[in-house]
């Protein structure tokens, strides 16, 4: 026997079966939304992994092509590695949920989620962030929720919760927003300048409606949830935290730790391990758990002196931006390049550009995504922190980093209309000390700005920290953390925008959630952080974008025809559009609509290959004057190519004003030559003549 429960959300109904399957997980929830249906599941080792000292939380988000009705792609015909959504919507529900585990818990979790339907209306990715939050909950692993999640959008400034994909598509603001029962434990979110009293709004909103799930939630664990279990808490005993502060004394450590530069803080820290490594050098069981403890005292001292005493580890205000540096046009023969360095912290941004051929083209659940044409991809190779790591791809932190910057700059791009570009950003981390993916949004504004992509708009962005007291009202937020203030502190909340509004969130924290003053304060210094950076380093490195592409960028013509004449520009089996390609050297896209693209580094072959398909697309008529090519020769006259598909024929009487004996008297197979049409008969056969006195005192049409 299984149970099942309903609420109605957001105007359509909210169903959960526990106990119909996965009867072996720890917890197990079937959630239905509209017709779309996730199985979540969390999953539990029996003891603690060995040799870890973080909690091994892992999050998997499975995309199944059948839950559409469709066939993967590829050889095999089978899933393969998640795609970026599936690894974006892994992080998103890691998020909210990881602080809600205990922090000394060193048991293998998985929470996975797996798609089996999906309505276009109903978001599997809100259901199966839902379906987590309620598996963990009814399990017997240890976990302090529920937490909630809801999405909203924005249409004519009005906000639609938890809207469809087809909705998605129009909104001017894509918000996630997950709660626990009384704060705010994660924001994402992606916006069309939204100002920050809007923004806020509509966080405040989702945590509203939040609440009403954590109620329903309430009343299934109620019913349907296991005892917790017991676990060894790996926690470090206050013993020896007492003895290392007799050999390490408070001040000692505050002074390795408060240091201007990371390399410098690294060595002294170094200096005490080694120091209380051999104090320890007889006790085993000590020596197992010193690099834990170093690093919780080394916390416990920087959270300290923060809160108590406003002293940053660099020695900065609490709202003070670290130095700041920019410039474009590091890199020769690139289509647009530029650096952003803020402490730290360096990004070397690189935009490419190419014909719209090159989107890439997305395979997933959402019918309304099928292609992307901005990509925004971000490298953290070893050397960017001093570490001997050879890469292996990107990581999910990686495809995180990317895929927000690509946020933070989507709604300043210029149309596809007006700028029939596919474009390539990619943020090369050469030095690493915090929030490199805001130092990857500021370089690569700049290095679109540098390839002359018209962006309407300039984007900056910042992190902004948190150090938590004993109360809601004992707290600090700091402007633009670097690496330590992020690792010990509360919370990493990054915000990118224009100097109008917000066009990017995301909140990380390690507690509990936020209180509203928190939320609101970091966004406001957010705001004043990013016109600061703007005005104070960006704009003199380019004030705004390049009016003319890099001579190595490709030059593109767009032509719209009449979808019925694609066929003649194509040929059979390709043979015209290959031909008009290999004459004039350009490169030729036509999609569904009639678009044609027109691509290539010498515009005036472009020119070429667009009079070439304008002459196939265009009805020829009548006292038109036009150049064609001789291609056959007859007794009788020559017929003229006039473009790739239409040829005409000059009868041996309109070859000059004189009389002509022979056709290869005037013309040879060949030449060029300018014709003028006579008519077109009604077998459609052109007739045309090459006599000057045809010609002369008419213009070219």
């Amino acid at each position: 026997m299984y149970k099942s429960y309903s609420m109605e959300l957001a105007g359509r109904t909210l169903t959960v079966d526990i106990g119909r399957v996965c009867a072996q997980a720890n917890g197990a929830a079937l959630m239905h939304y509209g017709e779309t249906t996730v199985l979540s599941s969390c999953t539990a080792s029996e003891k603690p992994r060995d040799g870890v000292d973080f909690f091994p939380l892992s999050v998997e988000y499975e995309e199944k092509m059948y839950a559409v009705g469709k066939f993967p792609g590829g050889f095999k015909k089978r899933e393969a590695r998640p795609a970026d959504s599936a690894i974006l919507t892994d992080r998103v529900i890691d998020r909210p949920m990881r602080p809600l585990f205990p922090k000394d818990y060193r048991n293998d979790v998985l929470l996975d989620n797996l798609v089996l339907s999906v309505d276009q209306d109903c978001s599997p990715e809100l259901l199966a962030m839902l379906g987590s939050s309620l598996a963990a909950c009814i399990s017997d692993v240890p976990f302090d929720g529920p937490c909630a999640s809801t999405q909203v959008g924005m249409i004519n400034g009005e906000f639609i919760m938890n809207p469809g994909n087809a909705e998605k598509t129009a909104s001017d603001l894509l918000l996630t927003v997950a709660s626990t029962r009384d704060k705010v434990i994660m924001i994402e979110a992606g916006a069309n300048e939204i100002s920050d009293e809007k923004m806020i709004e509509a966080i405040y909103l989702a945590h509203g409606l939040n609440q009403q799930i954590i109620g329903f939630f309430d009343s299934i664990i109620a019913e349907c949830g296991k005892k917790k279990h017991e676990y060894v808490s790996c926690s470090i005993p206050e013993t020896l935290f007492e003895r290392i502060r007799e050999i390490v004394p408070e001040k000692e450590m505050e002074k390795a730790v408060f240091a201007d530069d990371k390399k410098e803080r690294d060595e002294n820290l170094s200096v005490l391990s080694e120091k209380l490594e051999e104090a320890f050098s007889e006790d085993e069981e000590a020596l197992s758990l010193l690099p834990e403890a170093i690093y919780q005292y080394e916390k416990k001292t920087v959270r300290r002196m923060i809160l108590k005493d406003h002293k940053r580890p660099d020695g900065r205000r609490i709202d003070e931006i670290r130095p700041l540096e920019a410039e474009v046009d590091l890199i020769p023969r690139v289509h647009g390049s530029a650096m952003f360095k803020r402490g730290q912290t360096q990004i070397l941004n690189i935009t490419t550009l190419a014909p719209l051929s090159e989107v890439q083209k997305v395979e997933g659940l959402n019918e309304y995504e099928t292609e992307k044409r901005y990509l925004h991809q971000y490298n953290f190779p070893g050397y960017s922190v001093g570490e001997a790591r050879a890469s292996r791809g990107p990581g999910r932190r990686e495809i995180g980093h990317g895929a927000l910057a690509e946020r933070a700059l989507l709604p300043v791009l210029p149309s596809v209309e007006d700028f029939p570009y596919a474009i390539r950003s990619v943020s090369e981390t050469m030095e690493s000390n915090g929030s490199t993916s805001m130092a990857s949004t500021c370089a690569s504004c700049m290095s679109l700005m540098a390839a002359g992509v018209p962006i309407r708009k300039m984007v900056a962005g910042i992190s902004c920290g948190l150090v938590t007291g004993e109360s809601d009202e004992d707290y600090l937020v700091l402007t633009d953390i670097q690496g330590l203030e992020d690792f010990f502190g509360d919370m990493d909340f990054k915000v990118t925008g224009t100097r109008e509004g917000i066009t990017a969130i995301q909140m990380d924290i390690k507690i509990h959630g936020l209180t509203r003053n928190i939320v609101e304060e970091a966004i406001r210094r957010a705001h004043e952080a990013r016109l600061f950076i703007m005005d104070g380093v960006m704009k003199s490195a380019i004030a705004e974008p390049r009016k003319e592409l890099s001579p190595y960028a490709p030059k593109i013509i767009t032509l719209q025809i009449n979808p019925e004449k694609i066929g003649d520009v194509i040929g059979k089996q390709g043979k015209v559009i290959n031909g008009i390609s290999e004459e004039t050297g350009a490169k030729i896209d036509i999609d569904d609509s009639g678009m044609i693209s027109i691509s290539g580094i010498d515009l005036a072959s472009l020119e070429k290959a667009k009079s070439i398909i304008e002459s196939i697309v265009n009805d020829v008529e009548p006292g038109q004057i036009l150049d064609g090519t001789v291609v056959r020769i007859m007794n009788f006259g020559a017929f003229v190519q006039l473009s790739p598909n239409k040829d005409g024929m000059v009868h041996i009487s309109k070859l000059a004003d004189g009389r002509v004996n022979r056709v290869e008297d005037v013309v040879q197979i060949g030449d060029k030559v300018r014709v003028k049409v006579l008519e077109i008969d009604k077998m459609g056969r052109i007739n045309l003549t090459m006599r000057p006195m045809d010609l002369s005192g008419s213009g070219r049409d």
